[in-house]
């Protein structure tokens, strides 16, 4: 009570007199804090009940008006008497003994304003960047304490700062066989011997005890962190953060990652060494990862995976109750994406090295150690919930350096072509493939729908991997010499199907189906991205109108039923087209197929495990479900708008001279076609049902009484649909080929 008294006393005293100059004010306030120490007995009392928090607060108010009364850039005799007086060493023995009680939370508070509030750069000084340094170590010893929200108030000042001076980091780098201060214990006299003059100015610093009542409580303060080891002291700005993300306070744990955040961005290579080598953040990042997935239920609905909202790290704001009446997992599932989007921001923002080590971490302790056993089981409904999720965390990531780790952890690193002998060297790559044509329906669309997700990703191995490692020796074209091919026929080999002189195809054509040649130069879409005419090329009329009249007319229904032209697909495919062509526009890809004289015709081809896969199923459109047609379609339509000119070739010319035993997706259309042809004339009524099983699929009939061959007339629609596909997309890109020509 007395102590409370002479505080409001001593104010009214100060209003009432005359303003001193600020450096007399300065020292007064100063000294009035070191005579504390001289003439108080009672070091139990709380530093509330002094007058210690009013001169600090003092303090800085007459140091930030100095500066601001003074030119930019010029120190005024308050921050040189700061500075000269070891001021902030000092404090720091003071705030690290903590006496008075909660001394430590007024020294850190002192510390944040002034770092926050002082404009010109105070840590290149050594008696402010060594005092700040010691003061760090003592942030995160204990989780929960007192002064938690003080420390990691005071740790993202310093972050911040180093972030604005890059340079500065160096000074938070310590020699880890420096030797610590060595600490005398001692009491409260020890102390008051030893302190502060009034008129010499000594520092608190030189001190060698403690005026703690608990001596070996002091030591230990002075000692690293309980949680670090030898080499993480070489960091300890990272060591502090790192502890206090295992804070309770969630709060606490944001700051203390944004923080991280901050570090790793630096551009200083030796701070990203020092940060991945001799610091405890990549098993921090990866345990986390591990300990968050699991935690998950080892059974989850696909669509609750699929669908729960984006996560942001740091806005984990949730409801137990109303998550767990969703669906059971789902809070352990937003913490989950909510850490992985938190280390796939931190990847993205690492400098370049440090992001490669992190990612690796990454890569070796979750996606190895953990998913893969997940991905390799036998049970279904394991297997269908770690795809689920792998489906969902490969939508998720978009750090260049995680994404790339994540590709070679799926397809793994080979770069030659691959064959029969070595299309199963890599297990998890051969499984994911193998898990595209499942028994289980389910496995299959969603190991479909990761893939149609892999590709989108913007990296250059996953295609290359996937498809255009067996494409590069267009080795599927016939090799002959020109003198041992059969002669052409209106330019066709005589054995080769003329769509359009076929009958199958020739005739009774639906008046929306054909495109005439003024037609499609009409009906173009605006201007796509600059990609170059592909020497040879076919035709686009031809190439268009072949897609178009694959599927018989009496197989046709779209015409009866609105909206379902040809033309819904031209504006898809066109922003899809320019959408892919911004994915690829740094990748080294030629304009022109390569050269037939550079390329090894001779090499037996093999279209790939995954493309092998995908021809498999579509061949099987007319037994397969719908739901699994429309993904097998989904991805080889997104493969075919790719701009490389294989794949091109590939995929979207029908008139390719293909080598014996070789298919394209052409040719396995057609096959399919002919399959179809004889089909329809053993269903009676075939028109009239394929058209009311469309309307059905559109939600223009209600579901009625069951129709014959449900699953084959679903395959007719998805086949209709597939092809004016394809034409939409060979259309659009030979109209962006033609519009960058010169």
């Amino acid at each position: 009570m007395f102590s409370k008294f002479t505080s409001i006393l001593q104010h009214a005293v100060e209003a009432l007199a005359p303003s001193l100059p600020l450096q007399e004010d300065f020292v007064y306030h100063w000294k009035a804090i070191t005579h504390y120490y001289i003439e108080t007995s009672d070091d139990k009392a709380p530093v509330t009940d002094t007058n210690i928090p009013s001169h600090l607060e003092q303090m800085l108010d007459i140091l930030t008006q100095e500066e601001r009364e003074r030119e930019s850039g010029e120190t005024g005799p308050c921050m040189e008497y700061l500075l000269h007086h070891k001021i902030l060493e000092t404090l720091y023995t003071l705030g690290k003994a903590d006496c008075p009680p909660g001394m430590k939370q007024q020294v850190l508070t002192f510390y944040t304003k002034l770092l926050a509030h002082i404009r010109q750069p105070l840590l290149p000084h050594i008696n402010v960047h060594r005092p700040v340094l010691k003061l760090i170590r003592l942030c995160g010893e204990v989780l929960t304490a007192p002064t938690e929200n003080e420390e990691i108030q005071f740790l993202c000042i310093v972050c911040a700062k180093l972030k604005q001076d890059p340079y500065l980091v160096n000074f938070f780098l310590e020699n880890k066989s420096k030797r610590p201060e060595i600490k005398s214990p001692g009491g409260t006299e020890v102390v008051k011997g030893n302190m502060l003059a009034p008129d010499t100015g000594q520092s608190l610093a030189e001190v060698k005890a403690n005026c703690s009542q608990e001596p070996q409580a002091a030591a230990a303060a002075s000692s690293s962190s309980p949680t670090s080891n030898n080499n993480s002291n070489n960091y300890n700005l990272v060591t502090s953060l790192l502890n206090l993300t295992k804070s309770p306070d969630g709060r606490i744990v944001v700051k203390a990652c944004e923080g991280l955040m901050l570090l790793v961005s630096l551009p200083e290579p030796a701070a990203a060494k020092c940060l991945t080598e001799n610091t405890d953040l990549c098993e921090l990042l990866t345990d986390r990862l591990v300990s968050f997935y699991k935690a998950l239920p080892q059974s989850m609905d696909p669509l609750d995976i699929e669908t729960v909202e984006s996560v942001n790290w740091g806005l984990d704001v949730y409801n137990l109750k109303e998550d767990a009446a969703v669906f059971t997992g789902k809070r352990a599932l937003i913490s989950f994406l909510s850490w992985l989007d938190y280390c796939d921001q931190l990847i993205k923002e690492a400098q370049k090295s440090a992001a490669a080590v992190i990612a690796k971490a990454v890569r070796e302790s979750f996606f190895v150690s953990v998913m893969e056993p997940q991905l390799m089981q036998t049970s279904e409904v394991g297997i269908l919930t770690s795809t689920a999720l792998l489906n969902r965390i490969i939508r998720q990531v978009t750090s260049e350096a995680l994404l790339q780790e994540m590709i070679y952890f799926l397809l793994g690193e080979e770069r030659e072509p691959e064959t029969q002998a070595n299309m199963a060297q890599n297990p998890l790559r051969h499984r994911l493939i193998e898990h595209c044509d499942h028994l289980s329906d389910e496995i299959s669309i969603m190991t479909l729908r990761l893939f149609e997700q892999l590709i989108q990703k913007p990296n250059q191995h996953i295609l290359h991997s996937l498809l255009l490692r067996s494409l590069e020796e267009r080795n599927y074209l016939e090799n002959k010499p020109q003198d041992e091919r059969e002669p052409l026929e209106n330019g066709q080999p005589h054995d080769a199907v003329d769509l359009e002189e076929d009958p199958l195809f020739a005739d009774d054509l639906s008046p929306d189906s054909r495109l005439s040649g003024s037609d499609w130069l009409s009906s173009s879409p605006p201007q796509s991205p600059d990609h170059s005419k592909c020497d040879g090329k076919t035709e686009v009329h031809k190439i268009v109108n072949s897609f178009l009249c694959l599927v018989p007319d009496e197989a046709k229904s779209s015409y009866h039923v609105e909206g379902t032209g040809y033309d819904t697909y031209l504006r898809d495919a066109h922003r899809q087209f320019r959408d892919y062509c911004g994915v690829c526009q740094r990748w080294d890809w030629r304009g022109n197929p390569k050269p037939f004289e550079k390329c090894n015709l001779d090499s037996p081809f093999f279209e790939g495990h995954f493309l092998k896969v995908l021809f498999d199923r579509m061949g099987r459109i007319l037994d397969q479900p719908y739901e699994v047609n429309l993904q097998v379609t989904a991805v080889l339509s997104k493969l075919s708008l790719f701009p490389h000119p294989h794949l091109h070739e590939y995929l979207l010319d029908p008139y390719i001279n293909l080598a014996p035993g070789c298919r394209s997706l052409f040719s396995v259309i057609v096959r399919v076609v002919g399959d179809l042809m004889l089909r329809i004339q053993r269903i009676s009524d075939f028109t009239p049902k394929l058209l009311l099983v469309r309307k059905r699929l559109l939600g223009l009939e209600p579901e009625g009484i069951n129709v014959d061959h449900m699953t084959l007339l679903e395959g007719v629609i998805v086949l209709e649909e597939f092809c004016k596909e394809l034409a939409a997309i060979a259309f659009v890109k030979y109209h962006a080929a033609a519009s960058s020509s010169p």
